[in-house]
């Protein structure tokens, strides 16, 4: 489809899952964005394929949660094998209990991610435009012209921001000449999604060797797994690879016939691990692959682009839309490059860990690695503390500005993601959720405490005076069967309590005590949200 715009709010350069999420949230939020992708379509091969309890949530907020469940499969535990040899069974079933709605790891691959965000697009009537590529840009005062080209046509656009989720060798990052930091993984490695007959269970099974890994990681589809693992190095650089040139280095890792019936795809790659230096310059933004590629432990690559983007739209349509002071727009990199920094960090080492041929690390991999994991995975704190970092549920921005902490209470702080407490409404008599409660656009106010009638009609009252498009507001008053949700933010059985709940679900504003000055000075001073005029 030919694109036919020249002018735009928002210009997105790239249809993977960032942009995707990224348009979808411009959406929720009342922007309609121009999407381009120089892919001819949607493409089946992707190499993500773990969805993560956060990114759920997310899915849960924007309505489009049920599709993912019905043709999703959850990961029942990983199986663990040295030279063959099974050394350790973890159970992932429940690991996050009590913490969210989605206490496990679904696998839902990058390719049905896409298909999902395209359609939430449809609904809304967002079209992709494909077979589109940027050329050229260039940045103005309060606009950013920009050349883009479909088929052997060229036709300029106006837009007044660009984004930038066009991957690794993101055009928009070498444009605005960032630095791409980082170094690519000695070794080459191959991918293959296959029909496996001799593996019925719903486990991730990983194997390591002297001569490398392999991991096999299942599908939603019956018998189907996704095979990853390192290149020998006879077979290194070679071109036109199948997958029978992999089953003898397959063999000699796990010591066993893996019976492949079909290979559905297969491909080769490196790897690379690198950062941005920037996220941004001036009205130019970098999300997802665009701005940081690290390994694929642990499943978080696919994941952290999707919260970029979450992290991004509602500040970027507040501005659009002017309800946003537009210094907020420095809290997008301020956020998410800590995140990004320490998920490189991570995810380093332990890849490194495990392909290292050290004398050390391997026999570190032997002899200590399985009596480690079995002994945390005996441990309920330690196995929590792992599920909420694998989950992206810790991801905490406690030290950001558009943040306010009034309060002496440490175990919930303005910055964190606001947990997953279930409510009962005494009125309907149902159980809701916190997070049910932030289904809507906007920030959400949840005063906690008894407030009198004139309070609450004086607050309904304000709020629709002052931040009637802005802020939700939700009336929690002390019971019983809540009184775990006063527990958890350390709210005093005769103690009133402010949150203030940001558009994507990280709590903004903690005080203990319903004042009105108090809410006002953060929602303008801190958040930068302009008023209703008079």
């Amino acid at each position: 489809m030919k694109i036919t715009e020249q002018q735009s709010k928002v210009l997105i350069i790239g249809a993977g899952p960032s942009g995707l999420m990224m348009a979808a949230q411009l959406l929720r939020h009342g922007v309609q964005p121009v999407i381009i992708d120089s892919k001819q379509g949607p493409t089946n091969h992707s190499k993500a394929l773990a969805v993560q309890a956060r990114s759920l949530e997310i899915y849960r907020q924007m309505g489009i949660l049920d599709r993912i469940l019905k043709e999703g499969k959850q990961a029942r535990g990983v199986s663990l094998c040295m030279e063959g040899k099974p050394v350790a069974e973890l159970s992932l079933s429940n690991m996050g209990i009590q913490q969210t709605m989605f206490p496990f790891l679904h696998m839902y691959q990058q390719s049905k991610n896409e298909r999902l965000l395209l359609d939430y697009l449809t609904k809304n009537c967002c079209p992709v435009y494909w077979n589109t590529s940027l050329v050229s840009f260039k940045q103005h005062d309060i606009y950013v012209e920009v050349m883009l080209k479909n088929g052997e046509e060229e036709s300029p656009l106006h837009c007044e921001w660009l984004i930038g989720a066009d991957g690794a060798h993101s055009m928009v990052r070498k444009h605005l000449n960032i630095a791409f930091a980082g170094d690519t993984y000695e070794h080459e490695f191959y991918l293959a999604d296959v029909t496996l007959e001799n593996i019925a269970d719903d486990n991730i099974h990983l194997f390591l060797a002297k001569a490398g890994f392999a991991a096999f990681f299942l599908m939603p589809e019956e018998k189907r797994y996704r095979v990853v693992g390192n290149l020998p190095q006879q077979l290194s650089s070679s071109e036109n690879l199948t997958i029978d040139d992999i089953k003898p280095h397959l063999k000699s890792i796990t010591k066993a016939d893996m019976l492949i019936t079909e290979c559905h795809w297969f491909t080769t790659y490196r790897l690379h691990h690198r950062m941005a230096e920037h996220f941004n310059s001036e009205r130019c933004f970098l999300i997802g692959d665009a701005a940081h590629i690290h390994s694929p432990v642990g499943g978080q690559g696919m994941n952290t682009g999707l919260q970029d983007a979450y992290n991004l739209a509602w500040k970027l349509a507040g501005v659009v839309n002017k309800q946003l002071n537009p210094l907020i727009l420095d809290s997008y990199a301020a956020e998410r490059m800590p995140v990004a920094k320490e998920l490189l960090k991570t995810t380093d080492r332990a890849f490194t860990f495990i392909l290292s041929d050290s004398f050390w690390i391997r026999t570190l991999r032997k002899w200590v690695l399985p009596r480690l994991l079995q002994r945390v995975w005996g441990n309920e704190k330690l196995r929590k503390a792992f599920f909420i970092k694998i989950s992206q549920m810790g991801i905490n921005y406690r030290d950001s500005k558009i943040n306010l902490h009034l309060s002496p209470a440490t175990k919930i702080k303005a910055g964190d993601r606001l947990p997953y407490l279930k409510v009962y409404d005494e009125k309907k008599q149902v159980e809701t959720d916190l997070h049910e409660w932030c289904a809507k656009a906007g920030f959400t106010f949840i005063a906690l405490g008894k407030l009198t009638e004139t309070t609450l009609f004086a607050l309904a009252k304000w709020i629709t005076q002052t931040y009637p498009h802005s802020l939700n507001f939700f009336y929690l008053p002390p019971s019983n069967k809540n009184r775990h949700i006063f527990d958890a933010f350390e709210a005093k059985a005769d103690q009133q309590k402010t949150l203030i709940i940001r558009p994507d679900m990280h709590i903004g504003f903690i005080n203990d005590a319903v004042d009105i000055a108090t809410i006002d000075n953060y929602m303008a001073n801190v958040a930068g949200v302009f008023k209703a005029p008079l």
